[in-house]
């Protein structure tokens, strides 16, 4: 692609960062400015300029899904060959890779679940914790770890550190350092020890290191305000002398403290790399003006960070509103949910966004009776339903037989041979959850190039599942605030913004109660067009709504 033409897709201020190529690079991307396309395009134009050897490039992710998506946008740009990975599993790769070399043996495998061994040490010295319990335990590993902080520092931590419910301090330190041992017994490793071990690794192997550091020269980091300790050390390993790094932040999207990210890397980026360029991108093109009054409002104040500029209409007010309890508040979301259906919403274009996972029952149970479909993030993954599977295999078995169909044809066959049919189930429950699925298989086609063959759409597929790129259903999704982060609706629901769950509980501290209120920025700024916002608990609203009282 010709390298000018690149740039004609973005605004001045993209356009100033995509073409600052050379030395230290900090984007402030506030939420909906374009910040994937803003790296990408960034990408692009380096290697269309010369800038850039494709093979030399690697761009850092937080979660499969992000990598997949910047995956996608680089081919669409005609860049197929730049790696893009998560932290993990770049780490994994070179961990695999330069092992046995050092060792002698492979790599030690990946823990099946962090969760089941914590449970089964805790069984065995007579504790009983129920899954909540036990997801707490597995997240305060992560957070020592990311923290890069031995047994012996993190009991010093443990006095500032939240406390768990029903598990005593000496109890939680007891249970981590068994961990450790019985890891070790297994020979076996988590996600942290990956980072962990590679990181020394490579400060122990010069070889091993000037290897790596001669494969990759040019890094971007996607969502840089969540980088942890532990991460960052291995991004410096990884960059060396250079300083080719691009990163990409918003302070005020940083809601992972829990496990150990920090924004302070973020924040201080140009004075740790003295004569860093740093861009703001504040024009959001994702939510009308009065969303983006309201978000503005939030973060007002901020040090260093400027306010947003919706470029779009201005659109209508958001609603709020309390409810004496949570069975009437999910109730008044679920009629308005199906009210907006009939009318001609498409249900994957709204989403119900809640503080913790608890929320959601009542919120399920009213919805499944107005007949409305639901995903809910952090359910079962898309790529692992039986169906989905069976799909999977039917499609790479056809891959070698010739055929002059068109590719919609072709594997809306394939489907039908499964059980799809064109027109969806009018009845809910298991066959509708699997219509559904295959239905999802269906619609990628459309996103397909023009010309694909179904050896492209298996190889689609292939991709797809490895990095966790899962397609849109038709249906309405109830996640979590930390888990929709990255992602956008038409129609945002936030429900349950009672004290006690926005901020939560345990949210003490002026940092504490400052990064309950960014959750709350996320929550406001995944709507495009229309926003609700509820509690659930008379006079009990959040704090946080006071903030926004005069938005306009």
């Amino acid at each position: 692609m010709n390298a000018e033409k690149i740039l004609e897709a973005l605004d001045p201020e993209q356009r100033e960062a995509a073409t600052a190529l050379v030395g230290p690079v900090c984007i402030l991307a506030g939420a909906g400015t374009g910040k994937t396309r803003t790296v990408t395009h960034r990408i692009a134009y380096g290697i269309a300029k010369g800038y850039y050897s494709a093979n030399r490039v690697m761009a850092l992710t937080y979660t499969n899904r992000a990598a997949g998506e910047l995956r996608a946008r680089l081919r669409g740009l005609g860049i197929p060959a730049v790696s893009v990975r998560t932290f993990h599993a770049a780490a994994l790769s070179q961990l695999e890779f330069f092992w046995p070399q050092y060792a002698g043996v492979p790599a030690p495998r990946i823990l099946e679940s962090k969760a089941k061994l914590i449970a089964q040490l805790a069984e065995a010295q007579k504790l009983h914790f129920d899954s909540g319990t036990i997801r707490d335990l597995a997240a305060e590993i992560e957070w020592r770890k990311y923290s890069m902080l031995s047994l012996d520092e993190y009991e010093t931590a443990l006095e500032t550190r939240p406390p768990i419910s029903g598990v005593s301090k000496r109890a939680n330190l007891e249970l981590q350092a068994a961990y450790e041992d019985a890891k070790i017994k297994a020979q076996r490793l988590d996600w942290e020890d990956v980072l962990i071990l590679t990181l020394g690794l490579l400060r122990a192997e010069p070889r091993a290191l000037a290897h790596v550091q001669q494969q990759y020269r040019f890094y971007t980091v996607d969502e840089y305000q969540d980088i942890s300790p532990l991460q960052h050390a291995l991004l410096d390993a990884w960059l060396g002398d250079h300083s080719d790094l691009c990163v990409v932040g918003d302070p005020n999207q940083t809601i992972y403290s829990f496990t150990g990210a920090s924004s302070d890397f973020l924040r201080r980026f140009s004075s740790r790399y003295e004569g860093a360029t740093v861009v703001q991108l504040t024009r959001n093109y994702r939510s009308t003006g009065q969303i983006i009054a309201h978000a503005n409002r939030l973060t007002r104040g901020e040090a260093g960070v400027e306010p947003l500029q919706s470029m779009g209409e201005v659109g209508r007010a958001p609603l709020i509103q309390g409810f004496e309890n949570p069975a009437e508040e999910a109730k008044a979301v679920a009629r308005q949910v199906r009210s907006r259906i009939d009318q001609g919403a498409k249900p994957h274009e709204i989403a119900v966004l809640y503080r913790i996972n608890g929320q959601s029952e009542a919120l399920e149970t009213a919805l499944a009776e107005a007949g409305i479909d639901v995903q809910v993030r952090g359910g079962e993954r898309f790529f692992s339903r039986k169906e989905v599977q069976a799909a999977t295999r039917a499609v790479r078995a056809e891959v070698s037989v010739q055929t002059d169909k068109p590719l919609f044809q072709t594997v809306s066959d394939i489907m039908r041979s499964l059980g799809w049919a064109a027109a969806a189930p009018e009845t809910a429950g298991a066959g509708r959850d699997k219509w559904e699925s295959l239905n999802a298989l269906v619609m990628i086609v459309d996103e397909m190039p023009d010309g694909s063959t179904l050896s492209d759409f298996a190889n689609e597929l292939d991709e797809r599942q490895r990095s966790q790129h899962e397609p849109l259903r038709s249906a309405v999704t109830l996640s979590t605030i930390h888990a929709a982060k990255g992602l956008e609706w038409g129609e945002v629901y936030l429900i349950g913004a009672s004290e006690g769950y926005l901020p939560i509980t345990y949210a003490k501290t002026e940092a504490e109660l400052a990064e309950e209120r960014r959750l709350f920025y996320v929550a406001i700024t995944r709507a495009k067009s229309s926003l609700w916002l509820s509690w659930n608990r008379p006079g009990q609203q959040s704090r946080f709504f006071a903030q926004l009282q005069g938005a306009n």
